[in-house]
């Protein structure tokens, strides 16, 4: 998927300035990760409450991803008939490709001009990204614990900055570097070393999970050159609810997913809710920003989570701190360098 200069990976190269800027009117990809971290944060902490509803970790996340499908085409078509009104709001640029960095709010053109390369693409985003991953990711997490698990995932950025280093040709900045390194000795700090990684099963499916994601990561960003946001949003939860139940009746726990009670309901919509927000911000930043920078910053969600928990009185941040501090720092940077690279943010007509 890269090749000459028209191509989408030069074309990605060309607009990433551009791209993560704000010059184009609305957030910056920077702000809208750091947004999605926030989700994150949230969200990895209302799950880790959820997933003991609701039995196997399969069912849960199927449930979930359900719920989040059905949210996202519900904003994707609200947002299309706001752009009819409004071609420079956020629902605009939500449904909207960014083909021509100039034009963030062109139309997306035809499905049937994408080519077999980009439908590959979104076979991948769909099937691996939204359903294989996530039963590597969940059956990994069964065997292995919260924390390694939670370090093998967060190595994401690592992953994302190499391949996008190859297929995206982002060119990655001295301040790229120490924040990545930054990243990565803050979360080995949180996890409390790496002398109790045992690289059993659970670990290698977590590590499989993570690395599936990151060439989804690259993937998306460039698919997003010519679909919108919201339409692959969709892809990834739409493709992968349906590959996650076929998944179930395949090892026949399908049933489970009919036989939910009032609590079952009750998590799957507010975990859905809270996955909708995240893949929808998700793939607005990655439109608008590198891919690098918007994986980097992600990382900061590690903080929000050791926030909400230390206020639960669940867990202590005294042990973690120093690991949360470079953790911040590292995400600090990414954000602070693209800002001011980009000036003042421009403010979006809607919510903005």
């Amino acid at each position: 998927m890269t090749g000459d200069a028209s191509s989408p990976a030069a074309r990605t190269e060309r607009g990433d300035a551009r791209a993560g800027t704000g010059t184009s009117g609305g957030l910056p990809g920077v702000v809208v990760a750091g947004m999605t971290a926030l989700i994150s944060g949230l969200s990895v902490f209302v799950n880790s409450y959820g997933v003991h509803s609701i039995a196997p970790p399969s069912v849960y996340t199927t449930a979930k991803n359900l719920v989040a499908t059905f949210l996202l085409a519900t904003v994707a078509l609200m947002a299309w008939g706001i752009r009819r009104r409004s071609r420079d709001s956020v629902a605009a640029r939500f449904v909207a490709t960014t083909r021509d960095p100039g034009s963030p709010r062109q139309a997306p053109g035809s499905w049937r001009t994408l080519g077999p390369a980009r439908w590959a693409g979104l076979v991948y985003v769909g099937i691996i990204g939204g359903g294989i991953a996530f039963v590597l990711f969940f059956e990994g997490l069964a065997d292995t614990t919260a924390t390694s698990a939670a370090f093998w995932r967060d190595t994401l950025v690592v992953w994302v900055a190499m391949l996008a280093l190859v297929f995206l040709r982002e060119r990655v900045k001295w301040w790229n570097v120490a924040a990545v390194a930054v990243l990565v000795i803050g979360q080995v700090a949180i996890a409390g070393g790496v002398g109790h990684l045992a690289a059993d099963r659970g670990e290698l499916l977590v590590l499989a999970a993570t690395l599936l994601w990151a060439v989804e990561v690259v993937v998306a960003k460039l698919l997003l050159r010519d679909v919108s946001p919201a339409a692959l949003a969709l892809v990834r939860m739409g493709i992968g609810a349906l590959t996650l139940i076929m998944y179930l009746a395949a090892t026949g726990t399908l049933h489970v997913l009919t036989a939910f009670g009032a609590t079952q309901v009750g998590w799957a919509l507010l975990t859905g809710l809270l996955l909708a927000a995240y893949v929808g911000t998700w793939m607005t930043a990655l439109a608008r920003a590198r891919a690098v920078d918007v994986t980097s910053v992600l990382v900061g969600s590690a903080l929000i989570t050791a926030l909400l928990q230390a206020a639960a009185g669940t867990t202590s941040l005294a042990p973690r701190a120093l690991g949360l501090l470079l953790v911040t720092v590292g995400a600090g940077v990414v954000i602070g360098a693209n800002l001011r690279h980009s000036g003042t943010p421009g403010r979006d007509t809607v919510g903005g």
